[in-house]
């Protein structure tokens, strides 16, 4: 079985608004129902777990009641201290129904344009692995800097990477990799595949999409306003 844990816990601070972004309303829908809705449809997936605070249920139950279009979700996870924290949150509670051997398939809900081509690229490129992540090349002229303020060195710009999401992990393996963090170390970690390479997983990379960008500011948010706005 393929799990998707879909990460809805923050509170949106850098975009400003009143609400978290997940939860703000496009196109007669939240950012978050976008996702829902892509993943109950895709045949492959065979059940949704939901990070979201207590508070914002109610309205996801409501929502859900639409968008699980399959009747895939099972049920809601605490957010933790941390992104990482939350993920494994859901992982706890998605190895209650689920087997070792069953996929967890991670998104971020401010990720809205979910493709049913990119998921299934994803499970493709999982095959044979412990796990895969989408990536895109770095178009700019990549630099390291020490303090932030002056440059140490040029980074090789075809060796690096920018990550993405839906990242899809073998469940029992990646539950233990990020087990084996705890306490202290898991609040040092960037993303969602940093415990899977630190445990020495096989994780392998595939094209990611452009178009499936992360909602963080007030010009993502426009600029997917925008987008949902033509399609409409």
């Amino acid at each position: 079985m393929i799990v998707a844990l879909i990460l809805s816990g923050g509170t949106g601070s850098r975009l400003g608004a009143d609400i978290p972004k997940q939860y703000i309303e496009a196109g007669g829908r939240p950012v978050i129902g976008y996702c829902i809705e892509c993943l109950s449809r895709h045949s492959q997936i065979g059940a949704i777990q939901i990070v979201a605070d207590s508070g914002w249920r109610d309205k996801l139950s409501a929502w859900l009641s639409v968008l699980d279009v399959n009747h895939k979700f099972r049920g809601y996870s605490n957010p933790g201290g941390n992104r990482q924290l939350s993920i494994l949150h859901g992982l706890e509670d998605i190895r209650e129904y689920a087997e070792p051997s069953d996929w967890a398939l991670i998104h971020d809900a401010a990720r809205p344009l979910l493709s049913k081509r990119l998921v299934d690229r994803c499970l493709e490129a999982a095959r044979g692995h412990e796990g895969a992540v989408p990536v895109l090349p770095m178009k700019d002229t990549v630099y390291f800097s020490e303090d932030g303020r002056t440059i140490a060195s040029l980074l090789k710009r075809d060796a690096i990477y920018a990550g993405q999401a839906p990242e899809a992990f073998r469940l029992g393996e990646y539950y233990e990799a990020n087990r084996r963090l705890m306490p202290e170390e898991i609040w040092n970690i960037n993303g969602s595949t940093e415990p899977a390479v630190l445990a020495g997983m096989d994780i392998a990379m595939f094209p990611g999409d452009e178009a499936n960008f992360k909602i963080t500011t007030k010009a993502d948010l426009d600029r997917f306003m925008e987008q949902i706005s033509r399609k409409l």
